[in-house]
């Protein structure tokens, strides 16, 4: 005789696995996943690197420099401040080497931010991202990706994990994203790592320099906010 087909048992494994992979479950582990890493952040302390004694002393070289931009995209992630770090790497690793570490970290953080956002919170968010204003900001990010990217980097002001995160709820494209991140980031990163690595001389030209381009970018990037923010609010309303 042919034995019974075992329907039950096979439905509410089935049942389970839709509410496993749902969305809001998909989204509450990636809440679960930053909140962890935050805690780990914080018991860290990353801004004991700006002292030089957040670092393993024996870890030093290349290793240490790819070591750090990894550490880097992994803390930009979880909400830390990319000042805070920039200025680390500058103090940590000079100018040139600081500067690798700290791009490549940026690109590392923003990939692993985006892919974090699109593949565990966007469907379960987009949904509710309703009104003008904000479908005139995803055709903005979904048609323009590069050109979004570049100025969002270039000019400071919106937060760097609220940036990443809210470009995977968009229709934006890896590519354009990670590209207008690498090549945006630099100038602003450049500024805070001389910074760091003059941080003892803090009257040096190079200090006052870059001191002077952050001041600039930042009073640069408010007024760009401001003026965009009432662009895509017309462009709404038209």
């Amino acid at each position: 005789m042919l034995e019974p087909a075992v329907r039950p048992q096979a439905g509410a494994a089935l049942r389970c696995s839709r509410l496993l992979l749902s969305p809001w479950s998909r989204l509450s582990l990636l809440v679960c996943l930053l909140a962890a890493a935050g805690a780990v952040v914080v018991a860290y302390e990353p801004h004991r690197l700006l002292a030089g004694g957040g670092w393993p002393p024996q870890v030093g070289g290349a290793g240490a420099v790819v070591l750090f931009g990894l550490a880097y995209g992994v803390c930009t992630a979880a909400f830390v401040p990319r000042p805070v770090l920039n200025l680390a790497s500058g103090a940590l690793f000079g100018t040139q080497a600081g500067l690798a570490a700290a791009v490549a970290g940026t690109v590392v953080g923003a990939g692993v931010a985006f892919a974090l956002g699109r593949a565990l919170g966007r469907d379960a968010l987009r949904p509710l991202l309703r009104g003008r204003w904000v479908e005139a900001a995803d055709g903005q990010l979904s048609r323009h990706g590069f050109r979004s990217t570049l100025a969002i980097r270039l000019f400071p002001g919106v937060p760097f994990a609220a940036a990443n995160y809210g470009a995977a709820l968009s229709r934006m494209r890896y590519a354009p994203f990670l590209l207008g991140t690498g090549l945006g980031c630099v100038p602003n990163t450049a500024a805070y790592v001389v910074a760091g690595s003059e941080a003892a001389s803090p009257t040096s030209p190079a200090f006052l320099a870059s001191a002077a381009f952050i001041a600039v970018s930042v009073a640069a990037g408010a007024a760009v906010a401001w003026r965009k923010r009432h662009r895509l609010r017309a462009t709404a309303t038209a």
